[in-house]
């Protein structure tokens, strides 16, 4: 059972997320002119934009917009999975969502791993997109059976972090001491080697299959490819990038630009061009990359199915994958098919498409005598007021798009609907969480706090 000598889980994903930007600031240097941009653009947007300072004020977002990150890490088998998972269990994250991306042409499925209270996210919203190479996808079966031997050789927990996972699930959580030793620990599982555990030739056979696999695959370890902060003007950010010697992919994913934005948009660089050392010889690798992101409130299962709907409308129009050669026309037809997704907070919420988080007004304090009985009426009176819940995950497209952008265009392969929740639940050991429920429940406990407060 945990004590009052316990640090918080989430003090613990707080201290290991800034160790992480740390770490990665040091070893990719355009992440810290990605941060430097990013802080700039947000300063300039809320000194302009008072509307929205005043929201993320209201919302509590403005205190958590600096220290918002999330990573990605691919891995191996399903043992690393199942262990990464009680590793991000000691900081208060667990998996939320399930998330098939070869029908992009990339082998792996994925979840999220975050926190699922409000209170927990406002802390530290940190989160690792934790992808699973699909083995069984390899069509070569002696290159598989490579594969896997590989995978199965190496060991990416150090001895004393497993010794302070399995502390922490007998006693119930880390003491300050304890917890900043697994936060150094913990970090070698994510950190770059510049060795690969196979030889130039064995590596080169893996890439032919898909880069990504030989990303996995060859390395001691998943290193963080990607270290993600919060935007709030992500177009901004995109035009200004080469300014800082740094060049953007073609494409946004995600929704369009919006007055009120939806769900994650996001852009990256390409990936850095690395020397490593094979077994054998040197040679280069590219993987890791730089991103940013933008988000927007979350949609309802109502509003996921219109944008899902709009979003394919517009790439079955395009005919193609969007890339550098077909941007504009891309941008025009999103547009275009998203005029048909309402543009306000207002209409979003009368036509049940967005989740909100709602609070009591300093006029519904001090308001006397009689008031409405029902949420409806105590918005229309002045009494509750609302705000957009934040969108905390992912897009399973647009995280392909990311992927195949910073791998190449030409490396999709045709991989069909492969979507297996519960072979990659099994892995994990346990269910993923639907996100939708989360968000449900976080607006309902809002609702529920406003009516007791009033009405009780």
């Amino acid at each position: 059972m945990s004590t009052s000598r316990h640090v918080s889980p989430d003090d613990i994903r707080k201290g290991f997320s800034k160790a992480m930007s740390d770490m990665y600031r040091a070893e990719v240097p355009l992440y810290g002119a990605l941060l430097d941009l990013v802080a700039e653009t947000n300063a300039q947007v809320l000194a302009t934009d008072t509307d929205l300072a005043r929201q993320l004020q209201r919302s509590g977002e403005i205190q958590r917009l600096d220290r918002e990150r999330h990573g990605a890490i691919r891995l191996g088998t399903a043992s690393e999975l199942a262990t990464i998972s009680r590793l991000f269990a000691v900081m208060g994250m667990q998996p939320v969502g399930y998330y098939d991306l070869t029908p992009a042409g990339v082998p792996v499925h994925s979840t999220a791993f975050r926190a699922v209270h409000e209170n927990a996210l406002q802390n530290s919203p940190f989160r690792v997109f934790t992808s699973l190479l699909r083995l069984e996808l390899i069509e070569n079966l002696e290159l598989r059976a490579f594969a896997q031997a590989a995978l199965d050789q190496r060991s990416i927990f150090t001895p004393r972090a497993m010794a302070l996972i399995e502390q922490a699930e007998t006693d119930g959580g880390l003491d300050s001491h304890d917890a900043d030793e697994f936060i150094l620990q913990a970090l070698e599982t994510f950190r770059w080697h510049h060795t690969a555990t196979v030889s130039a030739a064995q590596y080169q056979q893996l890439s032919d299959q898909h880069r990504l696999i030989a990303d996995v695959v060859a390395f001691r370890g998943p290193h963080i490819n990607h270290l993600t902060p919060r935007t709030l003007d992500i177009d901004r950010v995109q035009a200004e990038m080469p300014g800082k010697g740094i060049t953007p992919k073609a494409v946004i994913e995600g929704p369009p630009r919006r007055q009120c934005p939806i769900l994650l948009r996001q852009t990256s660089f390409k990936a850095l061009d690395e020397v490593i050392t094979f077994t054998d010889a040197q040679g280069r690798h590219s993987a890791r990359f730089g991103e940013i992101e933008q988000r927007g409130v979350a949609l309802t299962p109502k509003g996921r199915a219109l944008y899902d709907h709009l979003l394919n409308a517009a790439r079955d129009e395009l005919g193609a994958f969007p890339n550098e050669a077909n941007a504009g026309r891309y941008s025009e037809l999103m547009a275009q098919h998203f005029q048909a997704f309402p543009d306000d907070y207002r209409s979003m919420r009368e036509q049940g498409l967005a989740f909100f988080r709602y609070f009591v007004t300093d006029q519904g304090r001090a308001a006397q005598g009689q008031r409405p009985r029902n949420l409806d009426g105590l918005i229309e009176a002045g009494h509750v007021d609302l705000e957009p819940l934040v969108y905390e995950d992912f897009l399973p497209v647009s995280a392909a798009g990311i992927f195949q952008s910073n791998l190449g265009d030409a490396t999709q392969s045709d991989y069909g609907v492969n979507a297996n929740q519960a072979e990659f639940e099994h892995a994990l050991g346990r269910q993923t969480i639907d996100e939708l429920t989360l968000y449900a429940d976080t607006q309902q406990r809002s609702i529920d706090t406003c009516l007791k407060t009033l009405l009780a």
